[in-house]
């Protein structure tokens, strides 16, 4: 008798809930307040009630415990809870953990979430602050003395490598940041709703570090976010068409660190992205024409290219021109650029959107959908679609 692989869970389970807090600079209330919020609203949206979770998944870096989730929005007893690390790389692990949890039988209906006041309060992109001992930090004692304080300039370092070797200029980013503040400008929940911007802007706009503009770079958020998980079994009679999740990967690379992996052969790609990118191919048995929609992880718009190469959208250094020809509809939420930066879990309902048609900026007949966490970083993937096998 042979053990069931893992790949073989695809199908298995869906998202049948997803809700959100609004997206602001200053949500004038505690980061619990914003997940409790974040997590009935799902609720209401999948026709469920708190007791009928039994499990839930968040960010380490999430300041709001599983048990304190619990008890604040109800919930009884759980049977799962757990969390994944390395910041955005985190956004769609959480929810392979959820399938995890489902298939195997531990736990019936999962909530992952993530909540922050990433503007009002702690601010990622301001840099590197006091920090305890620790392995990590004595990892990230290589850089910070030259000067690398902050997620800009470790990614700029990438950038400006990616720049040098595929003769490109800075403009190369401009499609990315174009684009998806398009798409934010036609998106009530979006925070830069009804605000395009043009590659002349891109140009404009100041330099953060070299070679990254102010427009490279995604926005700082107060929200919360969340995503409910059960089996495709019990979705069919849910009041929501579910988001069958097809396939589910997490990836770390060869040398890899957070988003410091400076001494790999090679800067101008993302080994990370590249052991999520095989996974996911391979288990949802799908391949890059098959995908209708990509909500790719723009924290900095050199890496949304790079993603498209890894997945094989396009070859290598042929970013930039694959996104200016809207080859594919792409962040169509406005990505965290345009709408929120909620470390990658608004992308996660935005696939589920498209999956049941009503994103504001819909793809037509969206039946298979990619999307992407944090890269730079340990990172995932996940593969939603309307159908399965």
């Amino acid at each position: 008798m042979s053990l069931r692989r893992a790949d073989s869970l695809g199908g298995r389970a869906a998202i049948v809930g997803i809700g959100a807090t609004e997206f602001s600079k200053d949500s004038g209330r505690s980061e619990l307040k914003l997940a409790v919020e974040a997590v009935q609203s799902a609720l209401d949206d999948a026709g469920l009630t708190p007791a009928d979770v039994d499990g839930l998944v968040t960010f380490t870096m999430d300041t709001t415990p599983e048990i304190t989730l619990a008890q604040a929005a109800g919930i009884g007893e759980l049977s799962f809870f757990s969390r994944i690390h390395y910041g955005g790389g985190a956004a769609c692990a959480t929810v392979q953990q959820a399938v995890l949890a489902v298939a195997s039988g531990i736990a019936e209906v999962v909530v992952c979430y993530r909540a922050f006041n990433e503007r009002s309060g702690r601010r990622f992109g301001s840099g590197v602050q006091k920090r305890e001992p620790s392995a990590e930090g004595a990892a990230l004692g290589w850089n910070l003395p030259f000067g690398l304080l902050t997620p800009a300039s470790w990614v700029a370092m990438a950038a400006q490598r990616y720049l040098h070797t595929y003769g490109l200029t800075p403009d190369a980013f401009g499609h990315v940041a174009v684009t998806g503040r398009r798409h934010a400008s036609r998106n009530p929940a979006a925070y830069f709703h009804g605000r395009p911007i043009t590659l002349a802007d891109h140009a404009a706009s100041r330099w953060i570090v070299e070679p990254l503009r102010l427009l490279d770079c995604c926005q700082e958020t107060d929200g919360g976010q969340a995503i409910v998980v059960t089996s495709a079994e019990r979705a069919r009679d849910l009041p929501r068409p579910p988001a069958l999740i097809t396939a589910a990967a997490q990836g770390a690379g060869r040398a890899q660190e957070q988003m410091t992996s400076f001494y790999r052969d090679d800067l101008t790609g993302l080994p990370e992205m590249g052991v999520v990118a095989r996974q996911l191919w391979r288990t949802a048995a799908l391949a890059p024409s098959d995908i209708d929609t990509a909500i790719l992880y723009d924290h900095f718009t050199p890496f949304v290219l790079m993603q498209l190469e890894e997945f094989g959208f396009c070859g290598p250094g042929e970013g930039a021109d694959f996104v200016a020809a809207d080859a594919l509809p792409l962040n169509t939420h406005g990505g965290q650029l345009g709408e929120a930066y909620l470390h990658g879990m608004n992308g996660i309902a935005e696939a589920v959107r498209q999956i049941r048609g009503t994103s504001v900026n819909q793809t037509p007949d969206a039946a298979n959908v990619l999307v992407t966490a944090g890269t730079g970083v340990p990172t995932s993937g996940l593969i939603l679609s309307r159908s399965y096998g």
